[in-house]
């Protein structure tokens, strides 16, 4: 008999990102130029200091295995960071290095969540969020929240979720997909909201260095004396410092969870590539000009954006206040015929502008909110512009 899957086969779909990206590679490698928004890539080169920082650590004989949660000099930087630029005192043992911020996402809700539990998420959500809720035999409790109140989860939603089984709540600020940045008012009031119940808080702060005018990333475990010992933090050096697929991210946790964290990694993917650690470390405690210069790139870009977006027939977006995308509302072209196409919903709006029009962009509904198109602005003005144009010409009908 051919060898059957396990029942958790059935819990997950392939990242609707990663699809999408895939998808147009494959129509790229059959000779034409697709015009790529899918993937929440920065386009930039890893900065050449932690290019060279990996360099040394090669040819300093860095190249054998780490402990399992990463070594001791990246998780005392890391732990610096949160004390000293967040307020939350953090000891070393707490920070677990893993191989990327989906990684320790994993890893997390391995930890605090089985059979039985519950986890809440606002959508519009991280594509694998739910999917990853379920593999630990949890149930996700998607709350909607409209553009209407700014994509942003209030109290009262919060406390209407919560049930006896409820274990986590998923905040994510700034946002994918929706760009949203959560006001520190916001958050407090959230804050003060989980602090009634028993549920801890899984916060995903990956963009944290990315926002625009005046918004302000907040560290959620900073709101409140009693929340570092019921918060797990998440974060990297991905979208910050150019360094995807150098796959390094960290959790930080109360010292219990991060112990079973890295024992839980020990047995799964031993420790993270030691190489890319030595380069994170430069990352964090090296010059922060390439940050700086990236962060005004993302900012023009944005601008550019926003005005193109404006003059799209039929479509709205609530402009970002950090990470890189745009979430838009292409509702009102649902029962169209775009380019002989009909277009009944985001999935058939994305398809449809990726075959006619060469765009790639990502479905609403892989987000948990259907009606919209997400758009990463990771890319360089030129090709920005060229992607408008044929998004004119293909809403143009």
């Amino acid at each position: 008999m051919p060898l059957s899957l396990a029942e958790r086969a059935g819990l997950i779909e392939p990242s609707a990102t990663l699809a999408m990206g895939a998808e147009a590679r494959k129509l790229k490698a059959q000779g034409l130029q697709i015009l790529d928004f899918a993937l929440g890539e920065p386009d930039f080169d890893t900065p050449t200091n932690i290019q060279d920082a990996a360099v040394r650590a090669m040819r300093d004989g860095k190249t054998h295995y780490t402990p399992p949660a990463g070594v001791p000099e990246l998780r005392e930087a890391v732990a610096r960071v949160y004390t000293d630029q967040h307020g939350v005192k953090t000891d070393p043992a707490q920070v677990v290095i893993s191989n990327g911020a989906k990684h320790a996402i994993h890893n997390a809700l391995m930890a605090v969540c089985g059979p039985g539990d519950e986890v809440v998420i606002p959508a519009p959500y991280w594509v694998s969020y739910s999917d990853l809720v379920k593999l630990t035999g949890a149930t996700p409790v998607v709350v909607s929240t409209p553009e209407s109140a700014g994509f942003k989860m209030t109290p009262e939603q919060f406390l209407g979720a919560v049930t006896p089984r409820t274990k986590l709540l998923m905040i994510n600020s700034p946002s994918n997909p929706t760009g949203v940045v959560y006001e520190r008012s916001e958050l407090a009031a959230l804050a003060e909201a989980v602090l009634k119940t028993e549920v801890g808080v899984l916060s995903d702060e990956i963009y944290e260095q990315l926002t625009y005018g005046d918004a302000r990333p907040t560290c959620f475990a900073s709101l409140h004396p009693d929340l570092p010992s019921r918060t797990i933090t998440i974060s990297g050096v991905s979208k910050t410092y150019a360094m995807t697929g150098w796959r390094i991210g960290w959790s930080v946790a109360p010292t219990g969870v991060s112990k079973f964290i890295g024992d839980l990694q020990s047995q799964e993917t031993s420790n993270p590539c030691s190489i890319s650690q030595y380069a994170a470390l430069e990352a964090i405690v090296g010059p922060q000009d390439s940050v700086r210069e990236m962060k005004e790139q993302f900012t023009r870009r944005r601008a550019y954006v926003l005005e193109r977006i404006e003059k799209l027939p039929g479509v709205t977006c609530l402009p970002p206040g950090g990470a890189f995308y745009a979430f838009m509302n292409v509702s009102s072209h649902f029962g169209r015929t775009l380019a002989g196409v009909k277009v009944v919903d985001s999935t058939s709006f994305c398809l449809a502008a990726l075959a006619k029009a060469n765009v790639a962009l990502v479905m609403g509904s892989a987000f948990g909110a259907e009606g919209y198109a997400r758009m990463s602005f990771a890319t360089d003005l030129a090709t920005l512009e060229k992607g408008f144009d044929a998004l004119e010409r293909f809403l143009a009908g």
